[in-house]
């Protein structure tokens, strides 16, 4: 511990996505190795952002979040140390000095492990401090952690993308796709287990193409199958690129007992010309093709995807090629974007007149669609029994347990009498499914 920061507190907010939450994770642990001690945002001596720049909205957060620390009080220590990292840290660096007069240290995708010593700088010295190139070569997965909950679990297997999607900056704030070490992997997961995390979830920007870099092709299939002998119970992974998903991945997927059956697949666009034009590198009938297989090898899968509305060069006739794709496939969930223009992205360049109410009322038919979707495949859990990973109570009733199904749904329990929350919290218990609402599951204990 640094005698330093011993005794201060801390709090990390995070934007975006699972890797950016695993991340956050690491900068928790590591924060709490200096001696700080995790507080709220409006009390903590450092205050550190993990940012996401996939969508502007984002930035406009950020910036907002970051601005408004200037109007509360001093923390009790009188010196606050206020942190960006994340995409929005590797990809604007020191010129958010510029923009956020408050923000004292900026960290890099891959310079996680500097922040201590920044924090340690900026606090002794009151100068601005960053880092953006990786020195240290150290990987977020070899830091400290402290996880969120004790019952799951994060399990990075690659790190960056090759896919260059013309829409996304990925590429660009988190470099190059690298995997990690096949036994390192399963290692973990074993470790994990022994320590009593019942649900792991294996993330990569594309996780079909884990170990191409290091062993000449691919090795998810080979991964998904060493997973039950590690004696996790529950295996989940985010996320699947349509070009990528193998047969023997889909076998893998079928056979491994401890994998979920839910898996997100990315569409983007069911229009084979807006395919291209994003660089997605399938078509709508390979894509309907790996779904087809998918559902002939687990009947009761549920996919999820991603949709994007308003890509440059849209038309009505494409919009209805991806409404009528979602619709053939009957996604149990689908989060739908507008189209968000990133500088740096090749499609940044394309040129758009369509008008902004064409796009908002195209979004919002495929909305109704995706709501009539996600309790069709909600009523597939009527009157069954499943098995539910409890992960606390609702937020709307505290005598009301929630969890997760199989196939992902929320489920919420009433909690009963004489009992806890915290009898049930990460446990996985038999419950019967008496109600399927559009967005959750209601159920009975069994």
């Amino acid at each position: 511990m640094n005698r330093t920061l011993q005794g201060l507190t801390y709090f990390v907010r995070t934007f975006g996505c699972q890797m950016n939450s695993h991340d956050s994770e690491r900068v928790s642990g590591m924060l709490e190795e200096l001696g700080l001690i995790q507080s709220d945002q409006e009390h903590a001596d450092v205050v550190v952002f993990m940012t996401c720049c996939v969508r502007e909205a984002a930035d406009t957060r950020l910036f907002g979040q970051v601005s408004s620390m200037k109007n509360l009080p001093a923390p009790e220590s009188g010196k606050r140390i206020v942190a960006i990292g994340g995409c929005i840290g590797q990809r604007d660096g020191d010129f958010l000095f510029e923009k956020l007069d408050n923000l004292n240290v900026v960290f890099g995708t891959h310079t996680i492990a500097d922040l201590p010593s920044l924090i340690l700088e900026a606090y002794e010295t009151g100068k601005k401090v960053s880092s953006l190139t990786d020195k240290s070569l150290v990987p977020s997965t070899d830091l400290a952690s402290k996880r969120e909950v004790d019952f799951q679990a994060w399990v990075p297997i690659t790190m960056g993308c090759d896919n260059f999607c013309t829409y996304c900056i990925v590429p660009y704030v988190r470099g190059r796709e690298y995997s990690r070490d096949f036994d390192q992997v399963v290692g973990e997961v074993e470790l994990l287990a022994n320590q009593g995390v019942k649900e792991i979830t294996l993330l990569g920007q594309n996780v079909n193409s884990y170990g191409r870099d290091l062993y000449g092709k691919p090795r998810f299939a080979e991964l998904l199958s060493a997973m039950d002998s590690t004696g996790i119970e529950r295996v989940r992974f985010v996320t699947s690129h349509p070009k990528d998903l193998s047969d023997e991945t889909i076998e893998a997927f079928k056979n491994t007992k401890c994998v979920m059956p839910a898996m997100h697949l990315a569409l983007q666009s069911g229009s084979d010309k807006i395919l291209k034009a994003m660089n997605r590198k399938y078509t709508a009938k390979h894509f309907l093709d790996r779904v087809n297989k998918l559902k002939a090898a687990v009947s009761n899968v549920a996919l999820s995807t991603d949709i994007i509305i308003g890509f440059p060069g849209e038309t009505e006739g494409d919009f209805q090629a991806t409404y009528d794709l979602v619709k053939e496939v009957n996604f149990a969930q689908v989060f739908t974007f507008i189209y968000s223009k990133r500088e740096g992205t090749p499609a940044a360049k394309l040129v758009d007149n369509t008008p902004r109410e064409v796009i908002q009322e195209r979004f919002d038919r495929l909305v109704k669609l995706v709501q009539a979707s996600a309790y069709d495949n909600n009523l597939k859990d009527l009157n069954n029994t499943i098995d539910v990973l409890v992960e606390g109570s609702s937020k709307r009733d505290d005598r009301m347990l929630s969890g997760r199904s199989p196939r992902n749904s929320t489920v919420h329990i009433p909690l009963p009498d004489a009992k806890e929350v915290k009898d049930f919290v990460g446990k996985i218990i038999p419950v019967h499914v008496t109600e399927a609402k559009t967005w959750y599951l209601r159920a009975e204990m069994v």
